[in-house]
């Protein structure tokens, strides 16, 4: 059955004619519905709730005859929480209402305020209306047209680990079970080994029915590239595909460096699965880590660079002479690189507890796990973490989950979260925030049904109902791979410039800010020691990192041209 059309709902008075003239360019593909006040929205939104259309956006007037325009918002959006919301206001309203208005973006109450459309094609105004409808059918709907699926009964952990890296890849998918006409349709063909069927089936027109595949079959497919010579020596090997990755990646490549990059998952780092950075440079209405990696790729991609996901690399022989190419070994061969920065990022702490980790696929989740989200509709979830990656999937959970529980070791968040995060949580009413406790246990039948946490104060253990635990613990670095020769520091970050152990510096001399141990070797973002780690540090470590692989580069000059010169 074709689903039914999602709506966009409008709620004005005074600009009624210009609101409904402007969102005609929408009624192709959604049901565009207009209402003169709360009283007749909040009736609107109930009867489309009740024939199970999907609200998109509330646009809604500063001004009401029944009540204030945010306050309209605040009572559309508590009935229909996934629906993004745009305020309007005209001209002579903004100098009066721009502090209201400011304030409700911080808070989290409104995605966007926008002045009314006065003359034909504002396309800046129909450009952030557009930016929220694909936000909002990224997150919050079913792919109309899907590039795989996966099929899996509900009970199979590997399914959501698949589904997962699909989201981060920004390949839309879609989920059936092995009993729906969708799933008998494609396990017809398949002729199991032993007889017996094994989960995850991912069924694709690009690679077929595929029985169980890693990540690593998955990102050959859907991230195909032109492989490269075994031969060839790159100038610049990049491993990591996070901020930091791809700011290097993007400058390196458009300044003429034959550049590559490799990430051990899906292109975008740990960043790739945050629902919604709204502090990011350039952005003001946000923009999820998925479109923020896939715009940096594209852009990389553009100016020559190579991008490979799920191609872990196992490790790195440095070159036996000055002037010599460094080795990065994959599992499926080596890449020779004349120079390497360092952008492998983080990776969550394990929580280590074995009723927890025996839940993991089916109902707990390390990271964001923002595809985990839409099964979460009506249910209690809980995050633990007290870090921007852990409030902003608080936020992003609410608009599915009954209640979000934020559970933290610290008495509060304000040690360890941005300010803006912190706000937009007391301003949700479906989120809760409870320090100075911990997760101690989990169980349920099938899947998760509950956890048990522990108050640390007072030494109290209560058993809480649970559909949904989100970890988000803080992190540790992946770069067990590094030779010894690349120092480091107690927790395993790498060290660069200054922080470099002194009987390492050359003539009495530090590296550079972003040089390791290892000329010619280079580190910037998470996996670094002392970095800020955040989105836009990370990036612009990335790019910074690229002059002193030119002054490397500059310098090898002389070297490989006696290298090259025939003997005397």
């Amino acid at each position: 059955m074709k689903p039914l059309q999602p709506a966009i709902v409008l709620v004005g008075d005074a600009n009624a004619e210009q609101m409904q003239r402007e969102f005609n360019r929408y009624t192709d593909d959604y049901r565009v519905e207009f209402a003169r006040g709360l009283g007749p929205a909040m009736g609107l939104v109930q009867s489309l709730q009740a024939q199970h259309v999907d609200v998109a956006l509330l646009v809604v007037e500063l001004s009401l005859p029944d009540a204030p325009g945010l306050i309209t918002v605040d009572c559309l959006h508590a009935v229909s929480p996934q629906s993004k919301r745009v305020m309007l206001y005209g001209f002579g309203e903004f100098r009066g209402s721009r502090e209201a208005l400011r304030e409700a973006q911080v808070d989290g109450r409104i995605e966007a305020s926008l002045l009314v459309p006065r003359g034909e094609r504002d396309e800046e105004f129909h450009t952030a209306v557009t930016e929220l409808l694909s936000d909002w059918g990224w997150n919050s709907h079913r792919p109309v047209v899907a590039a795989a699926r996966i099929i899996a009964p509900e009970s199979n952990s590997g399914a959501g680990r698949l589904r997962d890296f699909f989201d981060r890849l920004g390949v839309p998918v879609l989920n059936v079970t092995p009993e729906s006409p969708a799933g008998e349709e494609v396990l017809q063909d398949i002729e199991w080994p032993d007889g017996t069927p094994a989960y995850p089936v991912v069924h694709s027109t690009l690679g077929g029915a595929m029985v169980q595949p890693t990540i690593e079959d998955l990102g050959r497919i859907f991230y195909a590239m032109e492989e490269f010579d075994a031969d060839d020596i790159f100038d610049l090997v990049i491993i990591g595909a996070g901020p930091a990755g791809l700011g290097a990646a993007v400058y390196g490549a458009s300044e003429g460096l034959s550049t590559v990059v490799f990430d051990a998952d899906a292109v975008g780092g740990q960043a790739g699965s945050s629902s919604m950075i709204r502090n990011y440079l350039g952005f003001p209405r946000g923009i999820s880590g998925m479109r923020l990696a896939q715009r940096a790729r594209s852009q990389a991609a553009r100016f020559g660079a190579k991008l490979y996901s799920a191609r872990a690399v196992r490790g790195m022989t440095l070159p036996a002479n000055p002037g010599g190419h460094h080795l990065i070994h994959l599992q499926d061969g080596d890449v020779k690189a004349r120079s390497v920065v360092i952008a492998a990022g983080v990776q969550y702490r394990r929580i280590g507890v074995d009723t927890i980790e025996e839940f993991v696929g089916l109902g707990v989740h390390y990271g964001a796990a923002t595809s985990a989200a839409r099964g979460c509709e009506g249910k209690d979830v809980v995050v633990v973490g007290g870090g921007n990656s852990a409030g902003q999937a608080a936020v992003h959970l609410s608009r599915f989950a009954r209640s979000v529980k934020i559970i933290v070791r610290r008495p509060d968040l304000s040690e360890t979260m941005s300010e803006y995060l912190i706000r937009e949580i007391d301003a949700n009413p479906r989120i809760g925030v409870k320090g100075c406790s911990e997760v101690i246990d989990a169980g349920g039948t099938n899947k998760l049904e509950w956890i048990t946490v522990r108050d640390n104060e007072t030494g109290a253990q209560f058993q809480k109902p649970c559909a949904g635990l989100f970890l988000l613990l803080g992190a540790h670095p992946s770069c067990d791979w590094l030779p010894d020769e690349i120092a480091r520091d107690t927790k395993g970050f790498v060290l660069t410039g200054r922080e470099v152990p002194m009987d390492a510096w050359i003539d009495n001399c530090p590296p550079e800010p972003l040089g390791t141990t290892v000329p010619g070797v280079f580190a910037a973002g998470d996996i670094r020691s002392g970095s800020m780690k955040r989105v836009a540090s990370a990036s612009g470590e990335g790019a910074a990192a690229i002059p002193s692989v030119h002054s490397y580069l500059a310098s090898l000059a002389p070297q490989l041209d006696t290298a090259q010169a025939p003997p005397a």
